[in-house]
């Protein structure tokens, strides 16, 4: 069966899906991005992930105003790729579209539009057992409230996770834990979950946002405050969490275990209660 990806207004064999060598996605990596989670065929909170892209374009000044059509795109790219019925993830960006390479925002560019489909199933055995995380220092630049597409510090510091293997990379600026290399970081601390505010130094994670929803209305504190790196040994519990990585228990950190070395209640609960939601 041929692969079906959507580019530019239409439906294609990927084979057939051809982009200028002159798009600025490719130059600069001028773009933006977002990647959606279907279970069982119903997407996972579409409104905060379309919310944010609107938000990351309009905070790179790309104008595309057809957000709200691509729900419409994404089932139909379900459908023509035969992944209704099981968990998939379709993943969009967005460039600015193609130019002359110059270093300023060319006026009056159509935006390169561009998203397929795959299958994306939950990483049990590690969500089961939990992972091990590495630390680095985040060398990212300082808008990662964009979720833009130039992940080139990302990937640098998730190649050294995998190297030591580890399964991420929790990221240290100034001393304080921001987030991950593809994650949001939560920590759990005498019952009180502990995450770094929203700023331009962290992406405003869907995943996050939901675990502190669910803990807020199950009546455990949350505190919006930077972990300082030193006391993550300390934390009775670590969660990673995102689109991919869902709720995954965190149960060492470089060479030390977290608390006892297995997902913790606090944990557990929020899986619970996280697939509950989503399922």
């Amino acid at each position: 069966m041929s692969e079906i990806v959507y580019l530019n207004g239409t439906f294609m064999d990927r084979k057939e899906a051809k982009i200028s060598p002159d798009d600025r996605g490719f130059h600069f990596a001028d773009g933006v991005y977002e990647v959606v989670k279907y279970y069982g065929g119903k997407p996972f909170r579409m409104e905060d992930h379309i919310g944010r892209l609107q938000r990351s374009l309009h905070e790179v000044l790309i104008h595309y105003h057809l957000t709200a059509e691509l729900p419409d795109v994404f089932d139909k790219l379900l459908e023509l790729n035969d992944l209704k019925q099981q968990d998939a993830a379709v993943y969009l960006q967005i460039s600015r579209g193609a130019h002359q390479r110059v270093h300023h925002f060319p006026a009056n560019l159509d935006p390169t539009v561009y998203a397929f489909v795959f299958p994306f199933p939950s990483f049990t055995e590690n969500l089961d057992k939990g992972i091990k995380v590495i630390t680095s220092e985040d060398i990212r630049w300082l808008r990662c409230d964009i979720k833009s597409v130039s992940l080139l510090p990302n990937s640098m510091l998730y190649q050294q996770a995998v190297e030591q293997g580890a399964g991420e990379c929790v990221l240290v600026r100034n001393g304080l834990v921001t987030e991950a290399t593809h994650s949001s970081v939560v920590g759990v601390k005498d019952g009180e979950l502990v995450t770094h505010p929203l700023s331009n130094l962290i992406l405003p994670g869907i995943t996050r946002k939901v675990i502190l929803e669910m803990a807020l209305e199950a009546g455990i504190p949350v505190k919006e405050e930077a972990i300082p790196a030193e006391k993550l040994y300390a934390l009775d519990e670590l969660i990673i969490c995102g689109t991919g990585s869902e709720v995954m228990p965190a149960v060492q950190v470089n060479d030390r275990l977290v608390g006892d070395g297995k997902p913790g209640t606090v944990t557990r609960f929020l899986q619970k209660k996280f697939f509950e939601m989503a399922r």
